[in-house]
């Protein structure tokens, strides 16, 4: 039986981790069958085990199921168990073990393809679900100074930052005080709240220094609106999640099959299709 790898999601048609393993094995020589798989909360374990029993070896979790696929995991990296989520399952044996790459991912691509020193930087973390949850221990590992998480509903923030334990470094805030806490050198929009086109992406100016990168970890129609406000408040940098998506992707692969592809190529053939959200 072929070993299968598969992206779980929902909605899942849209996703380009089929096209970006193809890619990356292509790169190495390597024989793949990957393939995109929809599943919601009420299906995802039924699906996954239907994915086993047909010689499925490892898989890509998306929204909404990185804290789902946790769950169904025997062992985990120390980051996913940080983050309560995982992004990546790899078999071993009669059971799943599970890793998060995001955060990693979204670290190589700020530091290395958009040349950012993080180092000593404020951060303001928007939202404290699964993908907040998956790239926040990854930005303080790579030398912030500070980062307050602020999300809609405070619970789950203050969750994220228990499960941090650096009470020194990460702290959280009301949305409502958001006037109140200065100005960061780096903004980080983990929340689906710009995926409503009809709705406008608001936030204080005040948040934005001259130095202020905006990122936003989706990419395409889902970041137009927090890279609009990003572009009018005059950030100095604004960047998509479509490169950490290629990063993520890049080292799961390297988890599955032992090499870190190289990624520049893919990353600039995805973008030559997906413009910068809010550029012609």
């Amino acid at each position: 039986m072929t070993d299968r790898y598969a992206v779980f999601g929902q909605p899942i048609a849209h996703s380009q981790s089929p096209r970006i393993h193809a890619a990356f094995a292509a790169q190495e020589g390597i024989s793949l069958d990957y393939r995109a798989i929809e599943a919601g909360q009420d299906d995802f374990a039924a699906a996954l085990q239907a994915f086993v029993a047909d010689g499925g070896v490892g898989a890509n979790i998306t929204a909404p199921l990185k804290e789902a696929a946790f769950a169904l995991c025997k062992t985990y990296t120390s980051r996913a168990k940080l983050a309560g989520s995982v992004n990546t399952l790899l078999r071993k044996g009669d059971y799943w073990h599970g890793d998060t790459t995001d955060g990693v991912g979204l670290v190589r691509d700020l530091t290395e393809r958009h040349s950012l020193d993080l180092r000593g930087r404020r951060v303001l973390l928007l939202g404290a679900g699964g993908s907040a949850r998956s790239v926040a221990p990854a930005l303080l590992d790579a030398g912030i100074l500070e980062m307050v998480v602020v999300n809609r509903s405070p619970e789950r923030a203050d969750a994220l930052i228990d499960a941090i334990g650096e009470p020194g470094r990460a702290r959280t805030r009301y949305w409502e005080d958001l006037r109140e806490l200065g100005d960061f050198e780096l903004i980080v929009n983990a929340t689906s709240a710009g995926r409503d086109r009809d709705v406008e992406f608001k936030l204080p100016l005040s948040l934005v220094n001259s130095l202020t990168t905006a990122v936003d970890l989706n990419y395409g129609e889902a970041a137009i609106a927090f890279l609009a406000w990003a572009r009018a408040a005059g950030c100095r940098n604004v960047v998509d999640g479509l490169g950490m998506l290629v990063e993520q992707a890049a080292t799961s692969f390297q988890q599955w099959h032992g090499v870190h592809p190289q990624t520049n190529a893919v990353y600039a053939a995805l973008r030559a299709e997906h413009a910068l959200a809010g550029e012609d």
